[in-house]
């Protein structure tokens, strides 16, 4: 069964090789480019019950999406990547890691779920 469909908890996030806690599902991908990495995410996002969202066409259209400030704090407090409900594909804060992206997933059942991927309410419940 899909994410989307059964989305993990707690326990069964390590079934599917990332971190869980109900709210949100959270994995990397890391290929000998950025351009495989992308493409692992969008394979992966497919398998996953995630295909009809609408996605940048390719690496190199995802890299608009970063944001070009050095400043780390602003890098605290935005997402560095694209953004659309329910997924976030993101830049790792630490500019070494440019073949790598992190994927979140939403659990889109979750209570006040909206407010919790903009970033309004963080606690668990």
């Amino acid at each position: 069964m899909s994410i989307r469909e059964d989305f993990p908890s707690s326990e069964m996030a390590s079934s599917t090789g990332g971190e869980s806690d109900g709210i949100v599902y959270r994995t990397a991908f890391t290929g000998a480019t950025l351009e495989r990495a992308y493409d692992l995410v969008i394979q992966f996002l497919k398998q996953e019950g995630y295909g009809d969202l609408p996605m940048p066409a390719n690496a190199e259209e995802l890299q608009l999406f970063k944001l070009a400030s050095r400043n780390k704090q602003i890098l605290l407090f935005e997402d560095n990547g694209y953004v659309h409900n329910p997924i976030k594909i993101l830049f790792p804060n630490d500019g070494r890691k440019k073949n790598t992206l992190i994927l979140e997933i939403y659990n889109e059942n979750a209570p006040n779920h909206l407010l919790r991927f903009h970033g309004k309410l963080r606690d668990k419940h």
